[in-house]
């Protein structure tokens, strides 16, 4: 049913997966759905031999050629849904981001108005509720700004059109001792005593603050840092990134990939507890800045190395390690020759977050002046080339027999190093 759908879908006009009307059924959202639908389908038929036409069967080489050419266009369709699908889920985000931050401040009120049954009200919870409004404000008009880049998101996602890690830390950090500056702002504001507003303006004081302002100058650093150090390993290639098509927030605790990392997590872990303690210590003395104990304030600074340190570790340049020719069971062993498959054997050619068959249609082996596209060729589930260790390729008739040199330049664009193979006639 759902191949039917998404086969139907490509003839329905102006909303063919292409609008983005709110809960419109052939919106992005399912455009992309039924595209991928397709794609899978085409890709497993493919996989089980099915759908060659006759004029290429007969052909083993032949065949991978075309069925490599229909997955690389049915792919691209793909990816066109998909960014269409990421557009207009970040024209969405600003109000499910400015709702998130007004549910805020309601729970921040009830959590006031409990909590003053028997205590009473004061004015400390009145500053800080107003505090809390300034600061929702804030953010909502910022996300109404930029609401075609995520709403208050958008300082938070990253070049690569994912969630920095680094940046949400640095944010949530900034957004606390503002809060926090401006809780103690509306309580000397309202004092009317000598003595009250002189205890509030020593609250600003930096000996009682200076563990909560060391980490957010250090974490602040940090994202200005790892955006320094990510964009110069780019540009070196030493550092293979590709675009994604939205943020998500695993982005916070996974790497390009989706996978789990432990300097990421570690991070946000560590950083969320912190400002947890600040916010009780926030609670219980509102007549000052949050004290962070220098204990808890070495633990986040130690985190934040760390975080640095897995920046400047990750990635790295892919790089060929043998070629050699492919042989089928049964064939005889022989020098490589024109038209024979190679095989490349190396690591990193397929970089992190670029495994869908959009990108890998992208890699290109270049041998000697001759641009070889790496052919997909598909298995049940997915592909058994290219791969992040492995590419098999054939050798043109273009190329000259003798001494040519065989490099990788993978989907984002990075070249591997070369490497020399002995072509015969």
């Amino acid at each position: 049913m759902a191949v039917q759908e998404a086969r139907q879908g490509a003839d329905s006009g102006a909303h063919a997966g292409g609008c983005t009307c709110g809960g419109c059924p052939h919106g992005a959202r399912e455009g992309h759905r039924r595209a991928v639908v397709a794609f899978l389908l085409k890709r497993d038929e493919f996989a089980a031999g099915q759908g060659l036409p006759a004029g290429v069967a007969h052909s083993a080489s032949a065949s991978r050629q075309w069925v490599s050419e229909e997955l690389a266009q049915s792919a691209e369709a793909v990816a066109e849904r998909g960014r269409a699908e990421g557009d207009a889920w970040l024209g969405r985000l600003w109000r499910r981001t400015a709702f998130t931050v007004w549910a805020t401040v309601v729970a921040l009120l009830l959590a006031q108005s409990l909590t003053a049954i028997g205590a009473g009200w004061t004015s400390a919870r009145t500053a800080g509720l107003v505090a809390a409004v300034v600061v929702a404000g804030a953010l909502t008009a910022a996300s109404w700004f930029h609401r075609a880049r995520g709403g208050a998101l958008a300082p938070v996602i990253g070049d690569d059109n994912r969630l920095s890690t680094s940046r949400a830390v640095a944010v949530a950090w900034v957004l606390f001792v503002a809060y926090a500056v401006l809780v103690l702002v509306g309580r000397l504001a309202a004092a009317s005593h000598h003595a009250e507003r002189d205890a509030l303006i020593s609250g600003f004081e930096l000996a009682r603050g200076a563990g909560a302002v060391t980490v957010l100058a250090v974490v602040c650093g940090i994202a200005v840092l790892v955006r320094r150090v990510v964009g110069l390993r780019v540009l070196g290639q030493k550092l293979q990134k590709v675009r994604a098509h939205r943020p998500r927030a695993a982005d916070l605790l996974t790497d390009d990939a989706g996978r789990g990392t432990f300097a990421d997590i570690q991070y946000v872990v560590i950083s969320t507890v912190a400002l947890l303690f600040g916010a009780v210590r926030l609670a219980r003395r509102p007549d000052q800045l949050p004290d962070l104990p220098w204990g808890l304030a070495v633990v986040v600074l130690v985190s934040a190395a760390t975080y640095l340190a897995g920046k400047y570790a990750e990635g790295g340049r892919p790089v060929i390690l043998s070629v050699v020719r492919a042989r089928e069971a049964g064939d005889l062993d022989a020098p490589i020759r024109t038209g024979d498959d190679i095989e490349i054997r190396g690591a990193g050619f397929v970089p992190l977050g670029a495994q869908d068959a959009d990108r890998l249609s992208r890699m290109v082996v270049r041998i000697g002046p001759v641009h070889v596209h790496v052919p997909l060729v598909p298995v049940t589930g997915g592909f058994r080339n290219p791969t992040d260790a492995l590419l098999t390729v054939p050798v043109p008739a273009d190329v000259e027999p003798g001494r040519v040199e065989v490099q990788v330049v993978t989907a984002a664009g990075v070249e591997t190093n070369r490497y020399e193979i002995d072509v015969t006639d």
